[in-house]
């Protein structure tokens, strides 16, 4: 991979601060052009706000196909043991698995179905990749929380991202609400780079898929954004999709509820924005948490309950 400027250092000894962003947050040239996806309003928003709760994006039909895919891919056991099943602390059920997009015919036709991969082309403006995929269970009773956190700091630091031309969407499939654990974000914490300290430690991806200890904000800069923008919590019923900026701060509460929060997870990164040399003195993460190797430029699909049940039944 060749050599790229870091924009954005982070960690490497450098004190907590916040910095301004050096890129845009939508790269279309006229709102229009995202047309008929998003309104100019939505539009505006995004770029405001840095997120984007779009409601009834899927019917119940196609919901319960992603959520009979999600439990036949819980209970698989050919699964068991993979590095791409991630386990809660302590209890052992599953907190999520990775690269979906590419171990299931469904979530791989979800991830291009131009819905989301539509929508993602034309903020980025540009071709996009699957970055990251993955499903979220957390289930009901011991699901953990996911600490505050910009995703482009670490994607950037561990995983060479050059610039903020990136952003990721989470598709509801079970009920978010504000008990369970849904997602909670920033509003306008995008425009600003939060700068993290300590030095990343080598293999830092198997602990941090976990529970995230580096790449985490000083508590006075998450005081500070947050008492600037607020929090907001984004509950949402299934088959909704929550759009957010790669640099927008974000969490969620642990779920103690008997509900399970479940969501699917696909970050799309522009093609010109694909992954460099890691901007630390680590290895690449592996290729289950970082497509880096097999990008693979998506074809915009349109599909519907019965192309999703029919990928289904194939499996």
């Amino acid at each position: 991979m060749s050599e790229a400027v870091d924009k954005y250092p982070s960690r490497a000894g450098r004190a907590p601060c916040l910095e301004p962003r050096l890129d845009p947050v939508v790269y279309a040239s006229a709102p229009q052009q995202l047309l008929p996806y998003l309104s100019p309003e939505q539009v505006a928003q995004y770029e405001r706000d840095g997120y984007l709760v779009l409601h009834d994006v899927f019917s119940g039909e196609e919901v319960q196909c992603f959520k009979d895919e999600l439990e036949r891919l819980r209970k698989d056991a050919s699964l068991a043991g993979n590095d791409e099943v991630i386990s809660e602390p302590g209890s052992g059920d599953i907190r999520s698995i990775f690269r979906v997009h590419r171990i299931s015919p469904v979530f791989k036709r979800l991830a291009s179905d131009v819905r989301l991969a539509g929508i993602a082309q034309g903020l980025l403006d540009d071709e996009v990749y699957i970055h990251q995929s993955r499903l979220n269970y957390k289930p009901g009773f011991r699901g953990k929380e996911f600490f505050w956190h910009s995703d482009f700091e670490t994607w950037h630091v561990e995983d060479g991202m050059p610039a903020m031309r990136a952003l990721s969407m989470s598709i509801t499939l079970t009920e978010n609400t504000h008990n369970n654990g849904s997602l909670m974000l920033i509003p306008g914490s995008h425009k600003a780079y939060a700068v993290c300290t300590g030095e990343t430690p080598a293999n830092h991806f198997r602990a941090s898929l976990k529970k995230q200890e580096y790449g985490v904000p000083e508590d006075g800069l998450l005081e500070q954004l947050a008492k600037h923008n607020g929090i907001v919590s984004a509950a949402a019923k299934p088959g909704s999709v929550i759009i957010f900026d790669c640099n927008t701060m974000h969490g969620s509460n642990s779920n103690i509820t008997p509900d399970p929060r479940s969501n699917a997870f696909f970050v799309y990164n522009a093609i010109s924005n694909r992954v460099v040399q890691p901007f630390c003195d680590q290895s690449p993460r592996p290729e289950y948490i970082t497509t880096r190797e097999h990008v693979e430029t998506i074809k915009l699909q349109r599909s519907d309950s019965e192309s999703y049940r029919c990928e289904l039944q194939a499996v």
